[in-house]
């Protein structure tokens, strides 16, 4: 195989020093002004005078914010699946299928033929970025393993096609990278997460693998297979005695982080984090792990900033890359496959320093306020980390949702459904409760208000499942693997029923 890694440096080098010219107020203008001249013709660049528009005030006065819901109901519903010129130009060739994490409801995203070029850019950017850090690499001399879902694509009719992120990608994998990719094809078409991972685990154990890709929870599955097959060794470098990077993204790290660094220490192997959303490549790495993600500002993806207090408000203030102060905010994305104004629904944490980076930190709909309590999902994690650091454990999987007052029972609280990375010791649910409680009080003063005294909301209650639980809970609702995630706060609906049955059957 030939190693392409002298050029991917020599282009990471080009990449470098064109970024370094052009301010990201700059950059993110002139990304506004492209995408608003692809679109005018569209029926929504009609709908919304694009081609008068000249500034980001201007576009803010005449594009209103607005969810997938709005923008299936308003402009996708109608001649579904086959969109022509109706807010990109042209046939939109793929959708993305994703599914809200707390509602279960399918969401189809526009895949654009540009936005295929967005983020094969973006991920060139990771590799790049990688080999500016680690000038030895090699990265490009074997194979690059993506462990995403099956590369099945569902045929809609039209010559419009619809799959997982990670399909498309793999599908629209350009010729010159086809050599460095694994699995192939042929082995990651198949739909069955078990079945595929026990098959890649095998084929990949006799591959020159260099990195590694995934959703952190679905790759410490792998892992767990990979070792099963090498008698019990739990050391990927072992296991690949070539890989240098390690990718991950999709969710927050931070419950996952102790449990990776057993398998392959951050010093051994180069941990990068991206942010690559169905909707576009947001942001990726580029310095240390705790250093955040630089977001892809000349990609075609055009960044706007709600604070999070504002979220739900009817008018609420919209930041851009150069007024947006540090802090908290949902992120909002105009994209080159046809979404203006889009709330993503993720939080980020906005960093001070040029370029802008960010920190993904939750979702707008994680926020936990059955009781007017308002714990957001940050808050949530950084309590269930201290309960685990008490405990001396690692984090496999965890959930919240709210168990409301009922006849004998007049005050709510919250249910925490967690699985530890082994199995729970005698005391260890009431330990874990506690410091759980201790953590929420002392750094969210609503939650401590209404925690006074028991009168308007108990202590939480905890449910320990068995190491394995959470993904045997997936797969019975047929969304194990892929970009499937475990709903870290789940307030409502047929996704509560389910978990509040699955914690009844499970605790131990």
């Amino acid at each position: 195989m030939l190693d392409a890694t002298p050029l991917l440096r020599a282009y990471a080098h080009v990449r470098r020093r064109g970024r370094a010219r052009r301010s990201p107020v700059a950059t993110q203008a002139d990304t506004l002004r492209r995408l608003l001249a692809r679109a005018a013709h569209t029926r929504f660049g009609r709908d919304h005078g694009f081609a008068a528009i000249r500034t980001v005030a201007e576009f803010q006065r005449a594009v209103p914010l607005r969810s997938y819901e709005d923008f299936r109901r308003d402009y996708f519903a109608a001649t579904f699946p086959v969109l022509d010129d109706v807010t990109w130009p042209g046939r939109i060739p793929f959708f993305a299928v994703s599914s809200g994490t707390t509602s279960g409801r399918t969401k189809h995203l526009p895949v654009s033929r540009d936005m295929v070029r967005s983020n094969t850019r973006a991920g060139l950017d990771v590799l790049a970025d990688h080999v500016l850090r680690h000038p030895g690499s090699d990265v490009l001399s074997g194979k690059n393993f993506m462990l995403g879902g099956s590369v099945a694509m569902e045929d809609l009719g039209g010559g419009v096609r619809s799959g997982d992120l990670s399909a498309i990608a793999r599908l629209t994998t350009p010729r010159w990278a086809a050599p460095y990719a694994f699995p192939d094809l042929a082995d990651a078409l198949d739909a069955d997460w078990e079945a595929k991972i026990d098959r890649l685990a095998r084929l990949s154990l006799d591959a020159p693998i260099r990195s590694i890709a995934g959703t952190p929870s679905w790759l410490l599955l792998f892992f767990e297979r990979l070792a099963a097959l090498s008698g019990g060794v739990r050391n990927l470098r072992r296991i690949y005695p070539r890989l240098e990077l390690m990718v991950y993204g999709g969710m927050s790290f931070a419950p996952y982080r102790a449990l990776f660094a057993e398998w392959v220490p951050p010093g051994a192997v180069d941990w990068r984090e991206v942010y690559a959303a169905s909707e576009g490549f947001v942001a990726s790495a580029d310095r240390g792990i705790d250093d955040g993600m630089r977001l892809n500002l000349d990609i075609g993806l055009f960044y706007e900033f709600v604070p999070i207090a504002e979220w739900d408000a009817p008018n609420p203030a919209r930041y851009v890359v150069g007024t947006a102060p540090p802090g908290e905010y949902g992120l909002v994305l105009s994209t080159c496959a046809g979404l203006f104004a889009y709330r993503l629904g993720d939080v980020v944490e906005l960093l001070e320093g040029d370029p802008p980076r960010v920190r993904v930190t939750g979702r707008t709909s994680y926020y936990l306020s059955a009781f007017g309590e308002h714990v957001s999902g940050q808050e949530l994690e950084l309590a269930v980390l201290a309960a685990a650091g008490a405990l001396g454990v690692g984090i496999a999987e965890f959930a919240v949702t709210p168990l409301y007052p009922h006849a004998g029972h007049g005050r709510g609280r919250h249910l925490f459904v967690v699985e530890l990375s082994r199995l729970p010791r005698p005391g260890e649910r009431e330990t874990f409760a506690q410091v759980v409680d201790r953590t929420l009080k002392a750094g969210n003063e609503d939650y401590e208000v209404h925690r006074r005294g028991d009168v308007q909301l108990q202590e939480p209650d905890v449910a320990l499942v068995p190491p394995g639980a959470f993904a045997a809970w997936m797969r019975a609702r047929g969304k194990l693997g892929g970009q499937n995630k475990v709903p870290r706060v789940v307030n409502a609906g047929e996704v509560r029923d389910s978990l509040l049955e699955f914690a009844h059957e499970s605790r131990v």
